[in-house]
């Protein structure tokens, strides 16, 4: 017998699969795709398994749980669990699309904007424009490049995330706005996990 998480997981990924099927323009693929991982963070049997998730640890890299790689379009479904008041670093994706979906506890969210050209090696200006709350069932989308940071709240923090291809492999951008500061990282380790 199959589980509600195990159906909710699999009604997501066909959906998901459907979707890089149909849609073609970017944008409008991973607008179209929020509602449905809304959708998935509701299911009440996936909250309740994500009590039991491991913490992720949050080092010299990231870690984020792998629990899909699709074999045909390359995205992927990564859980992120993080302890109290952890502050990821200001931070891009790099080409990587990424849908963020907070399944229990709360974060605050911060955008920034580069405010030189990027020519001058190591360096960058960057503003924080924007600053928000965030609880369960919120999904935020962060586009290709787009500069930002986390930090969870007083609770262990419970994400999903649906990113367009696995993090890990390639370099993102990181910043230091203090400082003025820019290098490069690769993004988070994938550690495999089964959701069922």
């Amino acid at each position: 017998m199959v589980s509600q998480t195990e159906s909710a997981v699999r009604r997501f990924i066909t959906f998901t699969r459907n979707l890089h099927f149909e849609e073609k323009d970017m944008e409008r693929r991973w607008e179209k795709l929020k509602p449905f991982l809304r959708e998935l963070l509701a299911d009440p049997e996936i909250r309740a398994r994500s009590n039991d998730w491991p913490e992720c640890v949050q080092k010299d890299r990231a870690e984020n749980l792998l629990f899909y790689e699709d074999p045909d379009f390359g995205f992927v479904i990564n859980g992120l669990i993080k302890a109290p008041n952890t502050r990821t670093q200001i931070h891009d994706h790099a080409h990587n699309w990424t849908l963020y979906g907070v399944l229990d506890g709360s974060e605050t969210i911060e955008r920034y904007e580069r405010l030189d050209d990027g020519s001058k090696p190591d360096y960058a200006d960057v503003r924080q424009t924007d600053k928000f709350d965030v609880g369960p069932g919120v999904v935020d989308l962060v586009r290709p490049w787009q500069i930002h940071a986390e930090q969870s709240g007083r609770e262990r923090t419970v994400a999903i995330i649906v990113r367009s291809e696995k993090a890990g492999g390639f370099l993102q951008g990181r910043y230091d706005p203090v400082n003025k500061k820019y290098w490069q990282g690769y993004g988070p380790r994938q550690v495999p996990y089964k959701l069922d």
